[in-house]
């Protein structure tokens, strides 16, 4: 209704009404006439239609490129950008392309709604700033080009034209994969549908452990976003599961590796099962292989190929992802760094060729994926001399506690809700997390979206 009192392209009229400088509040009466609902309601429809002719096109593009260039051998190698500036970041995706890497993920800056909430509560908002500000490079006065974050709109689908540009050349598609922030979900993934983004991370339980977000807000968000997902055909990114530590504070009394494990395995079990629920085929799902923290435990070689088998158990259709852990800090003594890639390559004789292994970003690209393909041949060829038996000594135990843990919390949440894993939950009937003020019943019957699902808007 309001495109047609105000005569806008969507775009604009989506950031005026973001400002503030557009309040709904009139179209929502002027709604109440049939024909103007007739009107609005058909123009919805009709935008729908165009927008989904795009994803269409999309998601046939990426099909006819995977068919021409093919795919990758398993497991995958994949890294984070570094570059947050769009220039860079071209430079960078050509550069990692080419190495050899299949998988690029780049991290989506935070948006307009997060970033004034974080403000609101005197928190310091994490801005991009172009190059020439807070210490970057000077911008070239013979560019014409607005400088632009890499995770922007507009800069990932410069990205998705140089990485395919380098898959032509080295004859193997390669993915493009977001990090989106919180609150940002919903946005993201119209922006991954238009763009062919391959891959998005969308974990709503992580969203409200470690992000705070109001559980209703971040729900609904994430089911927005996957209805997108589904007719993209993008994959669904969710983590191991967030480091729960509300029960602790409650008592005051850390917990240890077996209990955190089994919490955050709870979790990614919700997760996983609400994008079930939302039509995201398991093939579509990559998931946390372990929590990555899990690799600094004592006995972290077992605890770990215990995790992985106990979630290709569990989950044997996804796709499970194995994260590097950072770079230790100077002078902490961990080793991890050095250790990873053997770990890696024992814990991927329980994986099977379903996998990715995402490196650090601050490796050399070559050498990372030549250690990458190694510890998967490796891998292989063990599975192949026939090492990968039963679990046993510490890693049977691990795995057996951990699924203990796990069921134990789906019970407490069943029962306590919430507060059984998110510390200092006010009352219910109050806000009870970040965004949780934007949350609504729904009322209105109209559903453009359902030209996602096939459906029949007459």
């Amino acid at each position: 209704m309001a495109l047609m009192e105000y005569d806008l392209e969507p775009q604009g009229l989506a950031l005026d009404v973001a400002s503030g400088a557009v309040d709904l509040a009139l179209e929502s009466q002027l709604l109440g006439d049939p024909a103007r609902r007739a009107s609005a309601e058909s123009e919805a429809t009709r935008l729908m239609v165009g927008a989904t002719d795009r994803i269409d096109a999309n998601r046939t593009a990426r099909m006819e490129l995977q068919d021409l260039l093919g795919e990758a051998s398993r497991p995958w190698l994949g890294t984070t950008l570094h570059e947050q500036d769009l220039d860079e970041a071209l430079e960078e995706v050509a550069t990692l392309a080419t190495a050899g890497f299949d998988l690029l993920r780049i991290e989506v800056p935070i948006g307009r709604e997060l970033a004034m909430r974080m403000e609101n509560a005197g928190l310091d908002v994490p801005e991009w700033q172009p190059r020439g500000l807070a210490g970057h490079a000077p911008i070239d006065p013979q560019d014409d080009g607005d400088p632009a974050p890499a995770g922007s709109q507009r800069a990932l689908a410069h990205l998705r034209r140089v990485a395919d540009g380098v898959a032509a050349e080295r004859r193997g598609y390669v993915r493009l994969a977001t990090s989106v922030p919180a609150l940002g979900i919903p946005d993201h993934a119209v922006v991954a549908a238009f763009e062919r983004i391959d891959l998005a991370e969308a974990d709503p339980l992580t969203e409200i452990v470690a992000g705070g977000v109001d559980p209703d807000r971040s729900l609904a968000d994430h089911a927005f976003a996957r209805r997108l997902h589904r007719r993209a055909q993008t994959l669904v990114g969710v983590g191991a599961g967030p480091l729960i530590v509300a029960p602790d504070l409650a008592v005051g009394v850390p917990s240890d590796a077996v209990t955190r494990s089994g919490r955050a395995l709870a979790c990614q079990l919700l997760s996983v099962a609400l994008a079930v629920g939302d039509g995201v085929s398991a093939d579509r799902t990559v998931i946390g292989a372990y929590p990555p923290w899990l690799t600094e435990e004592p006995d972290a070689v077992a605890r770990v190929i215990a995790e992985v088998a106990v979630r290709r158990a569990i989950f044997p259709a996804q796709t499970l992802r194995f994260d590097e852990p950072e770079a230790p800090d100077a002078g902490s003594g961990a080793n991890t760094s050095t250790a990873w890639p053997f770990i890696a390559s024992a814990a991927l004789t329980r994986s099977g060729e379903t996998a990715v292994i995402m490196r650090r970003r601050d490796l050399d690209p070559r050498r990372s994926v030549a250690e990458g393909r190694a510890a998967g041949g490796v891998a292989a060829g063990a599975v192949t001399a026939g090492l990968a038996r039963g679990l046993d000594g510490v890693a049977a135990a691990h795995a057996v506690a951990v699924i203990a843990v796990a069921l134990r919390t789906l019970d407490e949440l069943a029962e306590r809700g919430w507060r059984a894993i998110v510390h200092d939950v006010p009352d219910p009937r109050a806000v009870t997390g970040l965004g949780g003020d934007a949350v609504a019943e729904r009322t209105e019957a109209f559903d453009p979206l359902t030209v996602l699902d096939g459906g029949n808007l007459s």
